[in-house]
């Protein structure tokens, strides 16, 4: 299939040649990227993902000189994967058995970022294992408590690895509130007890000594707005075309849910989210969506512990 692609690639070099010409002279950036992030490959491999990399750079060049976009897309850690590959290294399609649906657009109409008020713990990285869920999961759990005075990085690993009874695939996929339902029944232990390792393991310790009574589930635009004035809810969306975001309103996706991230504001009309792809990407960790169901955001609760 890569040697296919390569071949299909040829008939874009006169593009790659206007790439080269415009930069010439210039430090190739592929070169930095490998430096940044550490990374080597043998010379075939290597040569298909500077193909990829220098085909992203133009699409990133291209949208950041039209003025009519609300965002900026740039160089991160995704850059050397077509769309596709990202998809199915870093999303997951959520299964949607026993999920209440929303269904309204309204506009949020509170202003509100529980970031600059101290209730968001840091930004994690999930690297490439499908658990966006416990780490949205931890993220919202975090919050909660923060909001009690109380400062934890509790485990996405131990979510990972033991809430299988509860419906969760592990690296393959899940549901924040399924995680949740495993903390009300066992509780949680901390990251530094149960560190992340970002891959299946069977369950190497059950529950914690951190609990919770339960969770409020928010449905559609509405409730999220409702959930979102008294701390960061849990949430799903699309983030199909999310990898070469980096800052500004977002809005170019669809409803196809697949990720799990945190909501964490509403600022100047727009959304705020906090994900788990590390502080390279995005703004610092994060992204504002356009205001209503943008990337599916209203489509399913939301959910927030209690």
């Amino acid at each position: 299939m890569r040697k296919e692609l390569l071949v299909a690639s040829l008939v874009s070099l006169a593009i790659l040649a206007a790439y080269y010409s415009s930069h010439e002279g210039k430090t190739d950036a592929f070169e930095e990227w490998k430096g940044k992030f550490g990374v080597s490959w043998a010379p075939e491999e290597e040569a298909y993902r500077r193909l990829i990399f220098e085909k992203n750079l133009i699409n990133i060049e291209k949208h950041n000189s039209d003025s009519t976009q609300t965002y900026k897309m740039g160089v991160n850690q995704f850059s050397i994967f077509t769309t596709e590959e990202f998809a199915t290294r870093f999303l997951t399609p959520m299964p949607l058995v026993g999920v209440p649906k929303g269904d309204d657009t309204m506009e949020p109409n509170v202003d509100v970022d529980w970031t600059a008020k101290g209730m968001v713990s840091p930004v994690k990285n999930q690297g490439q294992c499908g658990s966006c869920w416990a780490f949205s999961a931890t993220g919202v759990l975090e919050s909660f408590w923060l909001s009690k005075g109380t400062n934890l990085s509790v485990s996405e690993q131990q979510l990972v690895d033991c809430t299988r009874p509860q419906g969760n695939q592990g690296c393959n996929g899940g549901w924040p509130y399924s995680a949740l339902t495993y903390v009300k029944a066992n509780g949680i232990t901390t990251e530094a007890a149960y560190p992340y390792v970002a891959k299946d393991q069977t369950c190497k310790v059950q529950g914690g000594a951190y609990k919770i009574n339960g969770y409020i589930s928010y449905t559609g635009c509405n409730g999220l707005t409702n959930g979102i004035s008294n701390g960061p809810v849990s949430v799903t969306v699309d983030a199909t075309n999310w990898s070469p975001y980096k800052s500004g309103v977002f809005s170019n996706c669809g409803g196809s849910i697949n990720h799990a991230v945190l909501l964490v504001g509403v600022v100047g009309g727009n959304w705020k989210i906090k994900n788990s792809w590390g502080t390279t990407w995005g703004e610092a960790g994060f992204i504002r969506l356009n205001q209503g169901n943008t990337c599916g955001l209203c489509a399913y609760a939301g959910v927030y512990p209690n």
